[in-house]
């Protein structure tokens, strides 16, 4: 692999471009390999590149039934923070943040982390309480957050209304080192390393059933053959159910469509990130100029991946009262993607009843955010056959056991 620099461009630039060569490998299946993860958003793919860099197992495939990044890696809103309630959550997402700081670094591709710094908006006097624990219960985690009063908030967002009619802003929970990446690039840069380690991306290449032999995972039949393999990796996001019933087992997830639009391009106004979870809306700024809006999961499980009428029309009235600047934009485009919601919105790091076949899903809303840490956690459980100290606490059975990890407030969701 050629690296990415300052004087590569300048070589190209000599040559007129000709002499690129493709940022991953798109190689036929060999008949099985060391390890198998299916599901080639970022999850996936950096699960597979902490393998090959914490693990040395590069004799790896990565399947995707579409094209890389093509689900939720490439339908979110970009936002990156870590200030969680619980203890196991604010473990693994601060390892992801801290991750995406040097993220482009490590994998000698420009991922475009913004570390702009993301609000979570005080609306209601119960807000302000849960936010207060917050940032206490963070302070104890080692998390940097803080509580900052309304004219901090107007300070750092001065287009944000902070005396609403119907619900003023009494404060906000602030993440300095909290921002935004660009996500194609996140999974580019990952699929680019894993396939300089000598990993294979199989794209078009969907997982029909899977495989077992005495309790133990043997392969999985593919559109594109049958494939062995002596550990199973499944990453799938909203499609995690159906994979795991080709498995033979049940999984305590549900899948709902999420929502996100963007503007025309304007000037910029907007150099943070501001979440609104009492009128539900969440917006910041793209380098393109584009205000990036998303809002609640539908109200019913479904499987679009499309906008619809309801959802702009519920998002934008919210966020109009608290960005008056909005009101006269037009809407740019629209999509939707498939999200897996658990009861305690929290996610599954885990074994599973089928032998050396692992999961990872359940991050609802916040998956683009846990990238990093998400691949380092679920390398080390598939690596070693047992869950490290970031996966321990999302093992699937502790809904059997009511071990759980609540976090429906700090995960900003509707429900």
């Amino acid at each position: 692999m050629k690296r990415y620099s300052v004087f590569a461009i300048a070589r190209e630039a000599l040559r007129h471009h000709m002499g690129w060569e493709r940022a991953w490998a798109s190689p036929e299946p060999k008949a099985s390999y060391d390890a198998i993860i299916v599901g080639a958003g970022g999850h996936g793919l950096a699960t597979a590149y902490y393998l090959g860099r914490n693990f040395g197992i590069t004799n790896v495939a990565i399947l995707e039934k579409g094209w890389l990044g093509g689900g939720n890696t490439g339908r979110n809103t970009t936002i990156i923070r870590s200030n969680y309630l619980q203890d196991p959550s604010a473990a693994i997402y601060e390892k992801s943040r801290s991750l995406y700081e040097t993220l482009s670094q490590d994998l000698n591709y420009n991922v475009m982390f913004s570390p702009r710094g993301v609000m979570m908006l005080a609306q209601t006097h119960h807000e302000v309480r849960g936010y207060l624990r917050t940032q206490h219960a963070n302070a104890l985690q080692g998390v940097q957050t803080e509580f900052i009063t309304p004219q901090r908030v107007k300070e750092l967002c001065p287009i944000l209304n902070i005396d609403g009619p119907r619900y003023p802003v009494l404060g906000a929970l602030w993440q300095a080192r909290g921002g935004t990446g660009r996500h194609d690039a996140v999974a580019w840069g990952y699929a680019r390393a894993c396939s300089a380690m000598g990993m294979h991306i199989l794209q078009n290449c969907e997982v029909k059933g899977v495989r077992s032999e005495n309790g133990q995972v043997t392969g999985v039949d593919t559109t594109r053959g049958f494939i062995g393999t002596k550990k199973l990796g499944m990453v799938v996001a909203g499609h995690s159910g159906q994979l795991a019933e080709m498995a033979g087992f049940r999984l305590p997830i549900e899948a709902v469509a999420l929502q996100a639009l963007v503007s025309e391009p304007i000037k910029p106004c907007m150099d943070v990130v501001v979440m609104a979870n009492t009128v539900h809306g969440y917006m910041s700024q793209s380098d393109k100029g584009e205000m990036v809006i998303g809002g609640g999961t539908d109200g019913f499980n479904n499987y679009t991946q499309r906008g619809s009428f309801h959802h702009i029309e519920e998002t934008l009235r919210a966020l109009v009262e608290t960005f008056p600047i909005l009101s006269r934009l037009k809407m740019l485009r629209q999509w939707g993607g498939i999200v897996d919601m658990t009861g305690d919105r929290s996610p599954l790091i885990s074994k599973t009843p089928l032998g050396n076949c692992f999961i990872n899903c359940g991050w609802g809303t916040g998956g683009f955010k846990a990238i990093p840490g998400s691949g380092w956690a679920m390398a080390e459980l598939m690596a070693k056959g047992e869950p490290g100290p970031l996966a321990e606490a999302f093992n699937m059975w502790r809904f059997k056991d009511g071990q759980f990890i609540d976090e429906s407030v700090a995960a900003g969701v509707a429900h």
